[in-house]
């Protein structure tokens, strides 16, 4: 795809940034998230109104609808019990009830077999996607390296560990048979809802240590809502990760030399452009990567000797729907960058799917998009 695709949008005038502590989302879903402190018995007697609503005065069919909601219930209350994902029940039900109460409108027994099919995608969306790690290979081929130079460097993204689970000790295993020679991070290391909780952050480190690679393990922090300094701060100390912070390092590659910029992002292009420009000056032939937490500086990271830009923040949605792709992606540019790889002009971005979930009162699922590391083999052409 050509940068004419991604022309640079001005956001000085937004009011609402994505992964900051004050946007809309982040404020709904902590707000959402209060539904579960709702009593039990409120809660299912609601679930029982609603089902009563929408069976439009059959009480056979309200009774089949009201068992579905419960059952949903029931099994997002049950994942933490199996040590699958640590959120509220309550708020993510409240969302599948929604979906439900529509296909209850349709007629019988088309909308009994939606509400089977709805807790089957339950079961997949929330008890099995979320915890296969898929691993994705990439290729890049530069000029800017010498032919006999080759790198395999792993790229992840969006860990947010809330406990170890069995995600966690696959990626572990996975990244150490893969045996890259460089390791990078582009953010979020824990999960919203357990920003300052000690369990999680030596949950996080005990998957982080595990991290080795010969020419080392690098990370920018991701969102500010989400990676709070005293919290990245304890996840990392004492460990042998590089945190970079507005910094350019520059590695030996057999005979080549390799720059690595890595920049905090804020959310705010207009505020993390100039310091993009200024680490990067004076201009290098060198081949040049960027890792940064967000796509969203892409368009203008494409002006500047960067070859490849590494993100993550969109998780790809988290669910994506045939023909449709991710629904949302907390990206300022909307659905234009979602996951996987864009070309924009010389500038090869990748966006991942991340490894973890969200947080607060968003739903651990994932659908039609798993966790994602991604391993690349970069090498040197002829020309």
């Amino acid at each position: 795809m050509d940068n004419n695709e991604y022309p640079v949008r001005d956001f000085t005038n937004t009011r609402s940034f994505p992964g900051t502590a004050d946007n809309e989302l982040d404020t709904a879903l902590h707000g959402f998230e209060k539904i579960q402190s709702v009593s039990n018995l409120l809660f299912a007697l609601a679930l029982l109104a609603v089902a009563a609503a929408f069976s439009r005065m059959d009480w056979r069919f309200g009774l089949i609808l009201w068992g579905f909601f419960l059952l949903d219930w029931a099994l997002l209350a049950l994942l933490p019990v199996f040590k699958k994902s640590f959120g509220p029940a309550k708020p993510p039900t409240t969302l599948l009830v929604a979906g439900r109460s529509l296909a209850a409108l349709l007629p019988w027994p088309v909308n009994v077999a939606l509400q089977v099919l709805g807790t089957l995608l339950v079961i997949y969306g929330f008890w099995i996607e979320p915890h296969h790690i898929h691993v994705s290979r990439q290729k890049l081929v530069s000029n800017k390296l010498q032919p006999g130079t080759r790198l395999r460097m792993l790229h992840l993204g969006d860990l947010h560990v809330e406990r170890l689970t069995e995600r966690e000790r696959q990626l572990t295993h996975m990244v150490k048979s893969l045996q890259p020679d460089l390791i990078l991070f582009s953010g979020d290391f824990l999960n919203l809802s357990y920003l300052t909780d000690p369990v999680a952050q030596a949950a996080a480190r005990e998957v982080i240590q595990a991290w080795q690679a010969p020419l080392g393990v690098f990370a920018v922090k991701g969102s500010p809502a989400v990676d709070l300094e005293e919290s990245v701060a304890r996840v990392l100390e004492g460990l042998p990760i590089k945190l970079l912070e507005q910094d350019v390092v520059t590695l030996g590659v057999g005979e080549d030399a390799i720059r690595i910029a890595g920049l905090t992002c804020s959310h705010k292009p207009f505020v993390d452009f100039p310091l993009l420009r200024q680490m990067l000056a004076p201009p290098s032939d060198q081949f040049t990567i960027l890792l940064y937490h967000s796509p969203d500086l892409a368009p203008q990271a494409a002006g500047l000797d960067i070859d490849l830009q590494l993100s993550g923040h969109t998780h790809g949605g988290q669910v994506r729907l045939p023909g449709l792709g991710a629904i949302l992606t907390g990206s300022l540019y909307g659905r234009r960058f979602q996951s996987g790889k864009y070309f924009l002009g010389n500038l090869t971005l990748y966006i991942t799917r991340g490894i973890g979930m969200e947080g607060a009162g968003a739903p651990r699922v994932r659908f039609l998009c798993p966790p994602e590391i991604t391993l690349w083999e970069i090498a040197g052409s002829n020309s």
